[in-house]
């Protein structure tokens, strides 16, 4: 019984940060025409007031996030197009990491880096993962998948550790950049205030609510190797 209660208990840590910023983000999604400029044109107007004419701001599949290297704010198609809370506030929290990039932000510098480093030994240990069952039949020494597996783990574990380490930044940009143009501009609607407030949160926990799921991916392979 215990067994089974601290199960549900970790799973609850790792599932429970995911579930509430999907609930959060969905939950001020509707009405999607609340406001009467869309994600998009507001991160443009907050660039443009903070001196930033040269970043740019376009549409993504690959998820809401601010890069740096090309210095470019990208919003998916349902923020950048859409006039929701959700669109406002999050393209708000994009443009902090611009506003942090323009101050110097030693954090947003280091992220990148670590990001840059953790991409590819992420891909390398999903790689590692899938061959690790083909190595174990192939040389039929348990002792050699399992070496596998743990690289593998460890490769896959960087993501969730960076974006952990990352989460005062993330922060940062919600609370220090973001609210402060959203409050100086008068941009929200009365009583949507607090409500910013989650999403800004919310915004702020997207990575590391991404890396719990990480984690438990892990475990499921985990399983299957030992199966």
């Amino acid at each position: 019984m215990l067994y089974l209660i601290l199960i549900c208990l970790v799973a609850l840590l790792i599932m429970g940060p995911s579930w509430w910023v999907k609930h959060t983000m969905d939950k001020y999604s509707e009405p999607a025409n609340r406001y009467s400029f869309t994600g998009g044109q507001l991160a443009r107007n907050l660039l443009d007031q903070a001196s930033l004419q040269h970043v740019g701001v376009e549409v993504t599949e690959l998820g809401d996030h601010y890069d740096p290297l090309t210095k470019t704010v990208r919003l998916l198609r349902d923020k950048f197009h859409s006039r929701s809370l959700t669109a406002i506030t999050v393209a708000a929290h994009e443009v902090g990491h611009a506003l942090q990039d323009q101050a110097g932000y030693a954090p947003l510098a280091l992220r990148t880096r670590l990001v840059q480093w953790a991409a590819p030994a992420e891909k390398l240990g999903a790689g590692i993962l899938m061959l690790a069952p083909v190595i174990m039949g192939l040389s039929r020494s348990p002792a050699a998948g399992l070496l596998f597996a743990m690289g593998g783990m460890l490769t896959l574990g960087s993501a969730a550790l960076v974006h952990a380490l990352t989460l005062p930044m993330e922060l940062n940009a919600s609370f220090a950049r973001a609210l402060p143009c959203l409050e100086r501009g008068c941009y929200l609607m009365d009583g949507d205030m607090p409500h910013a407030r989650r999403l800004l949160s919310a915004a702020a926990w997207t990575y590391v609510a991404a890396s719990l799921m990480t984690l438990l991916n892990m475990a499921r392979w985990l399983a299957i190797l030992r199966r």
